[in-house]
């Protein structure tokens, strides 16, 4: 954002600062000033010289001798080689001793040219006339200078030995701000303005803003209907006729050019004049052109085709918002007009537009449509809405004022739901803490008043106008107390409150446990994406009616392959066990912690339910059972002391049918465990067996602890007993456990699987199963009547199951 600082001066009375001092002062009061140019930095001695005579020069063809009036009551004589200068012309003229900015060729030169009085060809000269590039400029800032030749004033506009550079505008600094986009209300002049004036404790006197307008009816030449009002929540329409197009006055024509905007005519002038004094765009149609004398919001068609006012012809879509007349679209809303509704010379009345449309669109559609204008740029930041009739009327003031048209009374302004300030509870305490600062409420309030924040007695809340979208909550304005108190004077004070002891969160310690573990058993760890491929269901040889095909899909994927949210973790791991085998790496192990996303609903409606997932998969050393021993190792670091069960009837397609278990704890299933199906580990182009497991952490969660109860060393000797049995195949080791559990009584104090056998001397359809049983009593040794009636009550439950015992 750049301002002319006499621009600001004429908004802030009083305002007597240099360049220098301006900045400083804004800088520290927050407004940040990447830096300032004055424009007459290169330019001395310059005034305004009339021609009296032209001679020619008796020794050159294209050189000339002038006697100029400078003011001083004598004139003096120029050379000169300029086409374009008669008797009478008034010319800067650059006197002895005196600088420019750059030479004939216009191009600048650091510290400027000094010109020195001499002789051309043997004549005399004792200055030099100046072209607008001589004076640091262009004529695209000034259209009314010559494209070759000396910069000539208008007959009445000044009077020799008058100042060139102030009747040129260059006595004025340019200064650059870097305005961060939540300052919706700085990218203005009159933004820039109130920060100016409460820096510098001045008054802030904006433009009076007349009603403007005859005694007709706006509504008899146009109408309006806003289809989108979710994407244009207000739209502001005026009618001028009568236009009389010619040249701004030349103030206007310097403030613009100060601004670094070209002057064109009077009509685009104003809307760029008021663009930069309200930070609000406007638009003007040849009401001629407007078919049906209708105005109609609404979003393109996909496909749509509109030639802009570039000639660019440009491909839309449903999410453009476009502006259309009866028939047709004649502009892109908040970006740029159309050629068929351009503003020409013969205009004879025109449409005025003022309007506030959503800053999130008007970005996506610049970067769908590939244009970025000063409008767009502005309506990206998020507009207030309340500004549109303000600058509509004071465009509507500007053209009366400089009789470029008539205004037809009344005004079209369709704003259903008015943009209201927000209150905020003052709370100085609440500031003095967070600044570390001991300011009085009253010098607080001071500091709002001077930014026109209102305060409201009764409520004690402190009333922020709609312009300052910036200020949200307690936070913001105790920085606008701090910007005004001045940062340099804010003590340096020590942080104060309770010292607590950092620590991870229940959650965080579990999931460290489960890395600890993980990598103690050698696994390594690995980071998947959450963004997947449909086709991955087919590879794990998913039902087509399986519930993880029920996805969230994303809206703008970066492809197909990324374009749902993972419902099972078993693809991240195999494709990462997968890249490692193919690059012949031996004995991998891998594990995961990250999140599946199960939708509540599909289609989606609320955000889905996001589980953390501890995966391990290995291939190479290891099988089912070493698996199954990470598993258990994690659930007894974690205070899990319940044995966990596993039911080999978990169903699980992408895993081996007689190699696979649900991980069953306290009646839930919390996980599974498994070698891959051969199909499944063929389809990720692994040739080896692998093995995964996979723990649901929301599931153990409420089943772990960290308590841990101390239990004295036993005093009393312990005794074993071996059991040997022959069991049907398909009873589980587990099976029999349960019965060791529940028959073993008070002294059962553990027991360990020593022996499986399957062989010719073993009866088919059978196994050998030998446990070693280890009981002790806590106050006493143990008899043999004590594990007697523990024995006998095993031996019975197993008989009960067809399970026979060897002798």
């Amino acid at each position: 954002m750049n301002t002319s600082l006499k621009w600001i001066e004429a908004l802030v009375p009083g305002l007597n600062v240099n360049a220098q001092e301006y900045t400083d002062a804004m800088i520290l009061s927050g407004s940040k000033v990447e830096f300032y140019k004055k424009m007459d930095a290169d330019l001395e001695k310059i005034v305004v010289g009339q021609i009296k005579k032209i001679e020619p020069h008796p020794d050159a063809d294209k050189l000339i001798i002038c006697q100029v009036d400078v003011g001083t009551g004598e004139d003096i004589q120029i050379v000169t080689g300029a086409p374009n200068v008669k008797e009478g012309d008034k010319v800067p003229v650059v006197l002895d001793g005196g600088r420019v900015a750059g030479g004939h060729d216009g191009k600048m030169t650091e510290g400027g040219i000094k010109i020195k009085k001499g002789k051309l060809r043997g004549i005399e000269s004792n200055g030099m006339m100046c072209s607008i590039e001589e004076l640091g400029s262009t004529r695209d800032m000034y259209p009314e200078a010559p494209e070759y030749g000396i910069y000539i004033f208008a007959e009445d506009e000044v009077k020799p030995g008058d100042d060139a550079i102030k009747a040129l505008g260059l006595d004025d600094t340019i200064v650059e701000y870097e305005i961060t986009n939540n300052r919706v209300d700085c990218f203005s002049i009159l933004g820039i303005a109130r920060e100016a004036a409460a820096t510098f404790k001045k008054e802030f006197v904006p433009p009076v803003v007349t009603e403007t307008g005859n005694d007709e009816d706006v509504n008899d030449y146009i109408k309006v209907n806003v289809v989108d009002k979710e994407l244009c929540p207000r739209y502001t329409a005026r009618v001028v006729k009568n236009i009389k197009i010619a040249p701004s006055p030349k103030w206007m024509q310097r403030r613009l050019a100060a601004q670094g905007i070209r002057p064109i005519n009077n009509i685009v002038d104003i809307t760029n004049y008021v663009m930069e004094e309200y930070g609000q765009p406007m638009h003007a149609y040849d009401w001629d052109t407007i078919e049906g004398k209708e105005i109609v919001v609404r979003r393109a068609g996909k496909g749509e085709l509109f030639t802009t006012l570039d000639g660019q012809e440009r491909t839309l879509d449903e999410n453009v918002l476009m502006i259309c007349d009866g028939r047709k679209a004649i502009g892109i809303a908040g970006i740029m007009g159309g050629e068929n509704s351009m503003i020409t010379d013969n205009v004879k009345t025109m449409l005025f537009e003022a309007a506030c449309f959503d800053g999130t669109n008007i970005r996506l559609s610049g970067k769908k449509i590939g244009l970025r204008t000063d409008a767009s740029s502005k309506f990206e930041k998020g507009l207030d809405p309340n500004l549109a009739m303000e600058a509509m009327n004071r465009a509507c003031q500007l053209i009366e004022e400089l009789g470029a048209g008539e205004v037809v009374g009344g005004a079209i302004d369709i704003y259903e739901n008015k943009k209201e300030g927000r209150r905020i509870p003052f709370e100085p305490e609440k500031y003095n803490k967070l600044l570390g600062t001991n300011i009085k409420p009253e010098e607080m309030l001071s500091y709002f008043k001077r930014l026109e924040l209102g305060y409201d007695k009764e409520t004690n809340e402190v009333l922020v106008p709609s312009w300052r979208q910036d200020l949200e909550c307690d936070a913001d304005l105790a920085e606008e107390v701090a910007r005004f108190f001045g940062y340099a004077n804010i003590p340096t004070t020590l942080p104060s409150g309770e010292a607590t002891t950092g620590m991870l969160s229940y959650k965080l310690r579990i999931e460290a446990i489960a890395r600890e573990i993980a990598e103690f058993c050698g696994f390594s760890q690995g980071m998947n994406y959450s963004f997947e491929s449909p086709k991955v269901f087919d590879k794990l040889l998913l039902p087509e009616d399986s519930p993880l095909r029920q996805t969230v899909t994303i809206s703008n994927p970066l492809g197909e392959d990324f374009s749902i949210m993972r419902t099972t973790s078993l693809n991240g791991m195999l494709t990462s066990l997968s890249t490692n085998y193919n690059r012949r790496n031996k004995d991998v192990r891998l594990y995961e912690l990250g999140n599946i996303y199960l939708p509540k609903s599909v289609p989606v409606t609320e955000l889905p339910d996001e589980r953390m997932q501890f995966t391990l998969g290995m291939y190479g050393e290891g099988d089912f059972f070493t698996m199954k021993g990470v598993v258990e190792e994690f659930f007894y670091k974690v205070g899990m002391t319940k044995k966990a069960e596993y039911d080999p009837k978990s169903g699980r397609p992408y895993l081996h049918p007689g190699r696979q278990a649900n991980i069953v704890y306290d009646g839930k299933v919390v996980g599974y465990l498994g070698e891959v199906h051969p199909i499944v580990a063929a389809n990720y182009n692994i040739k080896d067996r692998v093995y995964v497991a996979v723990i649901d952490m929301p599931s153990i969660m409420d089943e772990t602890t960290f308590e841990r109860k101390y239990e004295g060393i036993a005093k009393f000797p312990a005794a074993t007993r071996d059991i040997s049995m022959v069991v049907p195949k398909e009873i589980l080791a587990g099976d029999i456990e349960k019965v060791f559990d529940s028959k073993g009584g008070a002294y059962l104090e553990s027991y360990t699987l020593f022996d499986i056998y399957e062989g010719a001397q073993i009866k088919p359809g059978y196994k050998s199963i030998a446990y070693s049983l280890t009981f002790r009593a806590k106050d006493k040794n143990l008899e043999e009547a004590d594990l007697s009636g523990a024995m006998n009550r095993i031996v019975k439950a197993l008989e009960a199951m067809k399970i026979e015992l060897r002798a």
